[in-house]
């Protein structure tokens, strides 16, 4: 699941339209307050209700109002879910509230908070006394900001943009959409080698590729595996998993905080989620991190990660 976020304007509907057009045989799912501005080519729609458009590809879009658990209940329930679920936040709500609501459900689990930002107008609308603060939590909440409408800015303007959000202690994630199309990883982060490839690790999701596949990651972007044997204390992973928030992108893994017991551990910046899986057999921890580390702060946090061993 992901929340996509966003003030108005930012380009949250171009986004969610790159996406149907280039899902490349994944069901996807995404929950709309109103179809007006989903701009789909007539070509694509298979069928289309009151409330659900169904798409050649097998995507489908839903209206949700004020029905968002209901929805994700009846999504839940269903024979094939989704390969992934998009929630398209209104763009004057808190997208962290709607992830939290997501998150009730255990069909569903949290990929990510993705907030567009319009770096032509995301200065007057910080600065605006009504809806600053507004538009503030929106960047606050994100694990990946995803500037839009570079082309009518220069580079100059761009780098100023960058500089202010991370004044604003944002996440260091940060990318640019080229006609709403963003870099694959950022949607499926399960885990990228040193060059920003996508890796496939046992026993952990796949990522899944979209066109095109030419984006630029940001600058630093890696990954690396970390493994410990012995139960871990819950409360030492979750100290060591914040160390650097605002450079974690995602920590996915299976890990002992019990002996004889596994649980799914699942982290998108800020917040983790702790699933026991009593149908995993009891073995060593390991977690898959991808962030935006240096030399020094993987060999910290991998430190810090073995020492959670009791």
């Amino acid at each position: 699941m992901i929340v996509l976020g966003g003030y108005l304007g930012a380009g949250k509907t171009t986004l969610v339209n790159a996406l149907l057009r280039n899902a490349d045989g994944l069901r996807v799912t995404v929950l709309v307050n109103d179809f007006g501005s989903i701009n789909v080519d007539a070509s694509l729609i298979r069928e289309r209700g009151d409330d659900v458009i169904g798409l050649e590809n097998g995507c489908v879009c839903c209206t949700i109002g004020g029905r968002l658990v209901e929805t994700l209940i009846a999504l839940g329930e269903r024979a094939e879910r989704p390969d992934l679920l998009v929630i398209e936040a209104s763009g004057v709500s808190d997208p962290m509230r709607i992830a939290q609501v997501g998150m009730l459900d255990r069909a569903f689990r949290l990929h990510g908070i993705v907030v567009a930002v319009d770096v032509e107008t995301i200065d007057a609308v910080l600065d605006d006394r009504y809806v600053g603060d507004i538009v503030q939590r929106q960047i606050a909440a994100a694990s990946t900001l995803v500037l839009t409408k570079t082309d009518l800015v220069d580079e100059a303007m761009v780098a100023t943009v960058r500089h202010r959000l991370a004044s604003l202690g944002a996440t260091q994630i940060v990318v640019t959409a080229t006609h709403g199309v963003v870099p694959p990883e950022i949607l499926f982060p399960d885990v990228v080698d040193e060059a920003g490839e996508p890796v496939a690790v046992p026993g952990l999701l796949s990522p899944h590729s979209m066109r095109p596949a030419s984006h630029a990651l940001p600058r630093g972007l890696r990954s690396f595996t970390v493994e410990a044997c012995g139960v871990i204390d819950r409360a030492r992973l979750k100290a060591a998993l914040a160390m650097f928030p605002e450079k974690l992108l995602r920590a996915k893994g299976f890990v002992s905080l019990r002996a004889g017991q596994i649980s799914e551990l699942h982290v998108v910046g800020r917040r983790s989620m702790f699933t026991r899986r009593p149908d995993i057999p009891a073995s060593s921890s390991t977690i898959v991190l991808i962030g935006i580390f240096s030399d020094e702060e993987q060999r910290l946090l991998t430190q810090a990660l073995v020492c959670a061993v009791l």
